[in-house]
């Protein structure tokens, strides 16, 4: 049997509905490592994992530490040239792994190839674009940004999105790892960045995915807006330029300052979780508390770079 030269991470929490799907499609994958990080499900998920064919190997967690938790606890047991993230429910197509692997292997240089993934609604993402204000967000095949899905060999993209992604293990060992305490969302955005501020490049690829959104996580929730919030803001300090870290912490504090007065005057607020007072006051505490080791990691990642924090600004943002 042909070697396995990646080592694919399925992180679950009560995934006893949906991750037999996301194990069978890896059957049909190239040969690889497959290691199922459990995060204290208790709905049958374990005993579903010992009996599937595929009898992956499970890092059972004590408690539940996220996917980016999930993620850095199974990283010191990667020893294979790759790394694969994959949430589990994700249904990867049979030539899913392949397409990546032979993309990172064209190019030394590139860090991380990204999937083209959708569900039955349509696309949602072939990686992780940076908006003027620092925001991760998903391009889809729409988008005028993106070039022809079909085109073979993929392009660059500033990050790839964590849902289904290939990473050079070297790589990601060289830019310190996954932010585990972000628990989930953004981990992919803070990653895509420090490889960027490293030097490596990312690539998306034509490599497939079917993926149930939101099937592990409510996206919209209070939760949802809480670490997507904090998270974004967290590596805004960590790899941003320090003008555009500043501006976006304190445009998220006026506009939080702002939202009584809006109510008071009868002005349209928007009915979402983010724009309530007490959860951004949450995440300007959490924000708050983490600043000094955030500034710690900052200092970290700036003796890594290998690019200047403005020319990732200036090359990615806003694109």
């Amino acid at each position: 049997m042909e070697q396995a030269r990646s080592t694919i991470v399925v992180v679950t929490w009560r995934g006893a509905e949906h991750i037999g799907a996301c194990l069978d499609a890896l059957a049909r994958q190239r040969n690889h490592r497959l290691v199922v990080v459990d995060n204290a499900s208790d709905d049958g998920t374990s005993e579903l994992l010992a009996r599937h064919p595929s009898a992956p190997e499970v890092l059972r967690l004590p408690r539940n530490l996220g996917y980016a938790g999930g993620l850095a606890a199974a990283f010191p047991l990667v020893r294979t040239p790759y790394f694969g993230w994959l949430n589990d429910d994700a249904a990867p197509a049979p030539d899913w792994l392949a397409t990546l692997e032979d993309s990172l292997d064209r190019d030394p240089s590139v860090g991380a190839a990204t999937s083209r993934m959708w569900n039955r609604r349509g696309p949602l993402s072939q990686g992780v674009r940076l908006t003027c204000t620092g925001h991760g967000a998903d391009t889809v095949a729409e988008d005028s940004t993106v070039a022809a899905d079909n085109a073979g060999t993929g392009d660059e993209v500033f990050g790839f999105c964590g849902g289904a992604a290939l990473l050079r293990t070297s790589a990601l060992s060289a830019v310190d790892g996954i932010p585990a305490d972000y628990f989930c969302y953004y981990e992919d955005t803070d990653t895509s960045w420090r490889l960027r501020l490293a030097g490596y490049g990312i690539t998306r690829t034509t490599a497939g995915c079917e993926h149930s959104h939101g099937c592990s996580s409510a996206p919209g929730s209070a939760r949802f807006h809480r670490w997507n919030e904090r998270n974004r803001l967290l590596t805004l300090l960590r790899c941003a330029p320090v003008e555009i870290a500043l501006r976006e912490l304190l445009r998220f504090g006026a506009i939080t300052l702002a939202l009584p007065w809006r109510g008071l005057r009868q002005r349209s607020v928007p009915d979402a979780a983010n724009f309530r007072v007490p959860l951004r006051l949450g995440v300007l505490a959490e924000v708050a508390a983490r600043a000094p080791t955030t500034l710690r990691q900052r200092r970290r990642i700036t003796e890594a770079c290998a690019v200047d924090r403005r020319r990732v600004w200036r090359s990615w943002a806003g694109k």
